[in-house]
């Protein structure tokens, strides 16, 4: 489902094909860490800082791209992500990314680690934080394996997120 990446899709160079899977163990530890040391809020605070700080040159790409960067930019994300099934389906108002089999959580549950239950959210807060800096609207569905992440402009007059859409995960 996913062709490799081309040169200039990710903001970043990697010279590994796949990126290593044990990194959803280190991200699920710290989001433990994270809910433990700072609270619920907390946690959503360092996600959207990270969607609007750490990722700026990606929703520059997509605030100077539009929506073909987006979705560009999903398709080299996953083509790089160790065991996803994932289709990107690009339409007038929105670039939708469908889930099938989530790396992360399949990873994590064939390691045997306990996932945190608001893993899922994550992809929301950051997403979202992301896609405001780009000048769009973010919104997820399902959760706990299988999702749907949209990224639309104002055109498509999503309705607000209603966080009980998101799943919470389960080992």
């Amino acid at each position: 489902m996913n062709a490799a990446p081309t040169s200039g899709d990710l903001p970043y160079v990697d010279t590994k094909p796949q990126g290593s899977a044990d990194f959803y163990y280190a991200t699920n530890a710290t989001f433990r860490f994270l809910l433990r040391r700072l609270g619920r809020e907390g946690w959503i605070g360092y996600l959207q800082e990270l969607g609007r700080g750490y990722f700026s040159p990606v929703n520059e790409r997509w605030r100077a791209g539009g929506l073909p960067a987006v979705a560009r930019y999903w398709r080299a994300f996953f083509a790089a992500e160790p065991g996803s099934r994932v289709e990107v389906r690009e339409l007038p108002d929105r670039v939708e990314v469908c889930v099938h089999e989530c790396p992360a959580i399949r990873h994590l549950r064939a390691g045997g680690r306990e996932i945190v239950r608001e893993y899922c959210q994550h992809c929301y807060f950051l997403g979202a934080a992301r896609a405001e800096a780009a000048g769009l609207t973010m919104r997820l569905q399902g959760g706990n394996g299988v999702c749907r992440h949209t990224f639309a402009t104002a055109a498509a007059a999503l309705p607000p997120q209603a966080l009980g859409d998101i799943k919470e995960a389960t080992s």
